[in-house]
């Protein structure tokens, strides 16, 4: 049986013309925050990865099956229904951060949040360094 291939890789499309393919203006802006605080956060410079995920630095996951795979740092993703947000799920204050968030919902190693106007930008600042700083990012 052939190994299946992630679909999900860094490619060399422009963060810039993605953002600007959003049609709501306020999930431009949203976007546009989220690069600043990401790539504050890792020191890094966006990367789209696949066609609608904006990311941040480059870790390789291991599984406990011995699988490993590219991933970014942290990264995000203008949704239909929400911004979906990656790579918060290994910070040391998650739930204490999470409870002070604001308005949120989460899956699994994902936070879901339909504007940030809805969130306290303080604590979200706070998880996204939190998390970075638990992977080692630059």
């Amino acid at each position: 049986m052939a190994k299946a291939e992630l679909k999900t890789k860094k490619t060399a499309a422009s963060v810039d013309d993605f953002i600007g393919g959003q049609k709501d203006e306020q999930v431009r802006d949203d976007c546009r925050t989220l690069i600043k605080l990401m790539s504050a956060a890792t020191k890094d410079e966006p990367k789209m990865w696949g066609a609608a995920i904006v990311g941040f630095g480059h870790t390789t996951l291991k599984y406990d099956s011995g699988r490993e795979l590219d991933w970014m740092i942290i990264g995000f993703s203008p949704r239909k229904a929400n911004l979906t947000l990656y790579g918060l799920g290994s910070s040391g204050k998650r739930e204490e951060l999470l409870a002070k968030l604001g308005k949120h919902t989460t899956g699994k190693g994902c936070l879901y949040i339909k504007r940030l106007a809805d969130v306290d930008m303080k604590v979200l600042t706070e998880l996204i360094q939190d998390s970075v700083g638990k992977k080692g990012g630059k």
